[in-house]
């Protein structure tokens, strides 16, 4: 699955998904342009791709998705000279129950998850056309299932889903593909985001042995492999999947 030659975004690129994944776009030879909204941990992930292959070509780009889509996409094709690969990762999760919620919580995880998305999509679409490029929607699980206290988080990535369908139908006749990856519970730092103390991710990712058919959780590497298949040429003819990234619990009806 090379990438020699080609330039690729990853948003959301600071930590967890986006950095495994910008990892091995690195290794495969991508030049990579690395958004992300804390500088430390981009440098952080910078470091990591000149480990895997000191010869790569890195763009670090200090935004926020939900206002900066616009020059995320232009700095990229000003400096790189094209665009090929879009992975949209950036999202955020956040709990609740619907009569506790707020209208900002709604609204926050929404922007990000969603709009943001369609966002950097309609900026990036233009370019991809030109090279015939692909796009990869970081969703999740949850946009494939309910979950109590989460109904905000799925509905953005059921929404997700379906926009990368529909984006997908209509970038077909320009043979760019659209596709996304549906984690499961992947080891990442979004759990503590979310609230969880370190004995309470802790009992969670004990928990999630029986919430998974494969008796365990994810590693990012695993996630970033897809994404990598997906954005290649090895996927040429799949365009419009969601693609379960998650051990099996998809597949899983608890009684």
């Amino acid at each position: 699955m090379s990438f020699a030659g080609r330039v690729v975004i990853v948003t959301g690129a600071s930590s967890g998904i986006g950095a495994a994944t910008a990892v091995e776009f690195a290794k495969q030879g991508a030049k990579v342009a690395l958004v992300g909204r804390n500088e430390a941990n981009l440098k952080a992930t910078e470091t990591s791709c000149k480990a895997a292959n000191n010869k790569v070509e890195l763009l670090p780009i200090i935004a926020d998705v939900t206002v900066d889509a616009e020059r995320v996409v232009k700095e990229t094709v000003d400096k790189l000279g094209q665009l090929d690969v879009l992975v949209n990762n950036a999202g955020i999760a956040e709990t609740g129950h619907i009569l506790d919620i707020e209208v900002e919580h709604f609204d926050r995880v929404l922007n990000t998850n969603l709009r943001a998305v369609f966002l950097l999509t309609k900026y990036a679409a233009p370019h991809l056309i030109k090279t015939q490029g692909s796009i990869v929607n970081v969703s999740s699980v949850a946009g494939l299932r309910s979950f109590a206290n989460l109904s905000v988080y799925c509905t953005s990535k059921a929404a997700l889903d379906q926009f990368t369908r529909c984006i997908a139908l209509d970038l077909a006749p320009h043979k760019v593909r659209v596709n996304s990856v549906n984690p499961g519970v992947i080891i990442t730092d979004i759990y503590k985001h979310m609230g969880m103390t370190k004995e309470q991710y802790a009992k969670f990712l004990e928990d999630c042995k029986a919430t998974h058919a494969l008796g365990r959780v994810g590693e990012a590497k695993e996630v970033a492999d897809s994404i990598l298949f997906l954005a290649s040429d090895k996927s040429s003819f799949i365009t419009g999947a969601t693609l379960p990234i998650d051990g099996g619990r998809h597949a899983m009806c608890p009684r």
